[in-house]
């Protein structure tokens, strides 16, 4: 509503919604023959993404359509099954999604480090600068100039006047040029054929038993979980660079509500958009959802209405937007060489392993969930090395040995406690203070369990002394009921 009462905004929010609806049109096309359906599923699918989620998401401003990863995860069905089971995987995904957020899955995302946000961050710079790599590979001359044109508009424009979006201008006056100077050039009319009429209801034509849901469930889960990734890191990105805060759970039963809407309009479904939002949000400075609204409308215009004079805009201008979108994308200070001398090599691994894995199988969920698992692998062999078993002086009692235990107390810490103990040396009763440490898990109450055992076959006692509440009713749960001595 304030936007709408600034005249300045709402201009901003207009201008953003027409140049991320012209950098939509590509690649929806492109995403389709991924997918290998006609090129109206892929627009269709960014129209009708685009504008229900400005109403049911939870992240104002992000721009949701057909994507790259959601194409490569549920192709095998179409190229297999046809469209019809096609459709239907993509609106079972939509429902997946809605019980998964109502499962909490959004609060999962604490658990991903920040060192695999920002390889997420700069593997998605990098595919996106691919992407755009074979619009430059066996084109005309003409197209290199235009592109660099293109880019030195975007980079000095705004330094100038920021009341038109950069982006915009650089792709009119590319394709006034290239009409003009009669250029030939690839473009966008190249790259497919543009719609004639309006999505239309479509109600996919699969039998609902166990054998239709056997074929498209396992497709389905992947395509959920792939989208409920891709979307709420880049919601949490675009609350980075606005300095706001969004709604991960709206936003995630919103993605499945636009995705079941978008099936039955025979779309092929989607998720955020890295790209195209960093198009609204950074070079347009859109901040609201009447631009993500936009971005549909003026997409389905633009493709229905006005598919003529879209056709041709040269390939060569959207090429140029996007590598300035990939350049702006990249987080520069994270390959710093004075960030990757301070910065824990642990950090910098869980990074790279997050860019290596993301841009080699061009899927973002398998490079965010190597990450993920690399991060708590070398985050647990830290801290294990943080335990301690420390021999305390001898009391006045000569028969008595006293240890203190220090540290956080887990299966990778934990397994070498059963040889901080000298057995034979010690006397009668052993005292374990583990005041200073905290038991987690089943595998360290075993190991005190194993050490107990140890000294039991030697005739000696063990009382353990110091533990906290937590800790305390893990043991008198679990202690003795292990299995002693394995």
């Amino acid at each position: 509503m304030e936007a709408l009462k600034s005249p300045r905004r709402l201009r901003t929010e207009i201008f953003a919604g027409l140049v991320v609806a012209l950098a939509l049109i590509p690649e929806a096309i492109a995403f389709s023959i991924i997918a290998g359906v006609d090129p109206r599923v892929g627009l269709f699918a960014s129209f009708t993404m685009a504008v229900t989620i400005a109403f049911v998401g939870g992240r104002p401003a992000m721009i949701s359509a057909a994507t790259g990863a959601i194409a490569l995860v549920i192709a095998p069905v179409a190229r297999e099954y046809g469209l019809d089971y096609f459709i239907a995987t993509v609106i079972l995904a939509g429902v997946l999604q809605i019980v998964l957020s109502l499962l909490g899955v959004a609060k999962m995302m604490r658990f991903i480090p920040r060192s695999v946000m920002v390889g997420f961050v700069n593997a998605l710079a990098i595919l996106i600068f691919m992407s755009q790599i074979p619009h430059l590979t066996d084109v005309p001359w003409a197209v290199y100039p235009m592109v660099a044109v293109g880019i030195v508009i975007m980079v000095l424009m705004p330094r100038w006047t920021k009341v038109v979006p950069a982006p915009l201008v650089a792709i009119v006056f590319l394709t006034a040029a290239a009409i003009i100077a009669v250029i030939n050039v690839p473009t966008v009319g190249d790259e497919g054929e543009l719609p004639g009429s309006l999505p239309s209801l479509f109600i996919p034509d699969v039998p609902f038993n166990l054998e239709t849901l056997q074929i498209i469930a396992p497709y389905a889960i992947a395509m959920a979980l792939v989208g409920i990734i891709e979307s709420l890191l880049t919601a949490k990105l675009v609350d980075d660079v606005t300095d706001t805060h969004s709604n991960k759970t709206r936003e995630t039963w919103g993605q499945g509500t636009a995705n079941i809407v978008t099936g039955f309009f025979g779309g092929m479904g989607g998720c955020a958009m890295i790209g195209q939002t960093m198009i609204n949000v950074k070079a347009s400075g859109a901040r609201t959802r009447i631009s993500t609204f936009l971005a549909g409308v003026f997409l389905l215009i633009l493709v229905v209405g006005l598919g003529d004079i879209v056709a041709t805009i040269p390939m060569a201008a959207l090429v140029a937007v996007m590598i300035m979108v990939a350049v702006g994308t990249f987080d520069w200070h994270s390959v710093h060489p004075g960030t990757l001398k301070m910065m824990p090599k642990s950090e910098t691994a869980v990074m790279l392993a997050t860019v290596v894995v993301t841009v080699w199988t061009h899927n973002l969920a398998i490079g965010v969930g190597v990450g993920v698992l690399t991060a708590m692998v070398l985050f647990a062999r830290r801290i294990a090395h943080l335990t301690t078993v420390t021999r305390l002086d001898a009391s006045d009692d000569d028969d008595q040995r006293v240890y203190a235990v220090e540290g956080e107390l887990f299966f990778a810490s934990s397994n070498d406690l059963i040889y901080q103990f000298d057995y034979t040396g010690d006397p009668h009763e052993i005292v374990i203070d583990i005041s200073g440490a905290h038991v987690w898990d089943a595998s360290t109450v075993a190991a005190l369990d194993a050490v107990r055992h140890k000294y039991a076959k030697k005739g000696k006692s063990v009382t353990i002394v110091g533990a906290n509440e937590d800790t305390q009713t893990r043991l008198d749960l679990l202690a003795g009921n292990l299995g002693g001595g394995h």
